[in-house]
């Protein structure tokens, strides 16, 4: 039987797909009232209505470009709404880009390192003063398996959200506010159909559900723990890739892993 939250809210970006779509579902079965923030408003309202049916919990949405300064400020203005506590903020929004750096244009890189860097670097710290002010909180950084290997900017931008995760865990734990970056491998959601990408390039066996990506996530998130890797399978590619050569782990930069 899930455990019902007593009238706590939580905001998810990305919410109207994937592991967005996914934490969302799982916060509002535990009695987590929602704000749900996505660029497209008529499909956050359609999402919302469901949630609000399927679990008795309020839904609000919050069309936003999190790649734009407009955009993060007004969620980062809702994190600071004190008047309206969010208890929970799951950094979840992100793309991939399907060509290697160099083929890449520069603009597209740069909405890409303001998306998984910039954003939710802003957002933590505009969920931050209000967490701690009540000496309770919880956040989650959406970060990748690729963090531990080297591939390109979206390595390197998922490399500093598990950095950040871990040090921010440690930091504000003696303040009741825990920190975690979720590390998922392949997971079957339309992550990547949105890019492009090829699924047969990744074994049959590394593809992953995004239920129990979430559910993993957000159980060790309330233990307490500053990176959370799903799967025995994935904690042993990720702890064998931590002891190769960097060239072994720098194949094409065009996989990343959500």
């Amino acid at each position: 039987m899930t455990t019902r939250a007593n009238e706590l809210t939580a905001l998810v970006t990305g919410a109207t797909a994937g592991l967005g779509a996914e934490f969302a579902r799982q916060l509002a079965e535990s009695g987590h009232h929602l704000v749900l923030v996505a660029r497209d408003e008529a499909r956050l309202r359609a999402t919302a209505e469901v949630l609000e049916r399927d679990f008795s919990i309020s839904a609000e949405v919050l069309p936003a470009d999190l790649t734009s300064d407009v955009g993060v400020a007004a969620v980062a203005d809702r994190l600071r709404d004190a008047s309206r506590p969010v208890d929970v903020l799951v950094n979840n929004a992100g793309i991939g880009l399907l060509k290697s750096f160099e083929q890449n244009d520069v603009e597209d890189e740069k909405r890409h390192l303001r998306l998984h860097v910039q954003t939710p670097m802003e957002l933590c710290h505009a969920a931050l003063g209000g967490m701690l002010a009540r000496r309770t909180g919880r956040i989650v950084n959406v970060a990748s398996v690729a963090a531990f290997a080297n591939r390109g900017s979206y390595s390197a931008a998922k490399a500093w959200q598990v950095s950040f995760s871990r040090w921010a865990n440690t930091a504000y734990a003696g303040n009741g506010v825990k920190v975690t970056a979720v590390c998922p491998g392949f997971t079957h959601t339309e992550f990547h159909d949105r890019m492009g990408m090829d699924k047969s390039v990744a074994p049959r066996f590394l593809w992953l559900q995004a239920e129990r990506v979430v559910r993993e996530g957000l159980e060790d998130n309330a233990k307490g723990k500053g990176v959370s890797i799903p799967t025995k399978r994935y904690k042993a590619i990720t702890a064998f890739m931590r002891f190769l050569p960097a060239k072994l782990t720098s194949g094409p930069p065009r996989l990343p892993a959500k």
